[in-house]
């Protein structure tokens, strides 16, 4: 049901975002801060979410599809705001545009391999793309700004940011890159060893 918990962080991860995206217009040190303490609650829920769902067994169809997009909005928003307020260097750029990239292409792959019933499984390396991923976007978010607020003047955040956004990409390009080669192995399967194949359990 959309009422239980689960699915109230998953919403809650979207309806953060149009905060997150007015303080980060604000253009102040306290609004990055802030900016950045959203994003970061946010993206916590996305691993609250799954396991609370799991432990209480409120796993459903409602979920699997709002978990996914809620991710990507925030993600997609982040970058774009990133991108639009010149928070990022022209190679910063890069690793975003493949980060973006790499999410429409697994999303395309999700939807078109649920219509044969099969799901492609989250791995070890997909989370730790999602956590370089959340916590170099969250860096950058905070930015230079906001590291005298927190007496950190001395420290390159921004710098770390960018470095952290390229491990995220490198990461997205190798499970990018998996989920692809498994989608296609699912996709030229027939269609009866399809249905029988574990993957779609």
């Amino acid at each position: 049901m959309l009422t239980d918990l689960p699915n109230l962080l998953t919403l809650s991860r979207i309806a953060a975002i149009p905060l997150m995206v007015a303080l980060i217009a604000m253009r102040t040190p306290w609004g990055d801060l802030l900016a950045c303490i959203v994003f970061s609650s946010a993206a916590i829920t996305d691993y609250f979410d799954g396991k609370l769902a799991r432990s209480r067994r409120q796993q459903s169809d409602l979920g699997r599809m709002l978990d996914p997009i809620a991710d990507k909005l925030l993600v997609g928003a982040a970058l774009m705001m990133l991108a639009g307020e010149g928070r990022l260097s022209g190679t910063g750029l890069y690793p975003a545009v493949v980060i973006m990239l790499r999410e429409i292409l697994v999303s395309g792959l999700r939807e078109y391999l649920a219509g044969i019933r099969i799901g492609l499984p989250v791995t070890r390396l997909a989370k730790w793309k999602t956590g370089f991923q959340m916590g170099s976007i969250g860096t950058l978010i905070a930015g230079d700004s906001a590291a005298p607020l927190l007496h950190l003047s001395w420290l390159p955040v921004s710098l770390l940011g960018e470095v952290g956004l390229w491990v995220a990409a490198v990461l997205t390009l190798i499970t990018g890159w998996d989920y692809l080669t498994a989608g296609w192995r699912h996709a030229s399967m027939p269609s009866r060893s399809r249905h029988q194949s574990p993957a779609a359990e």
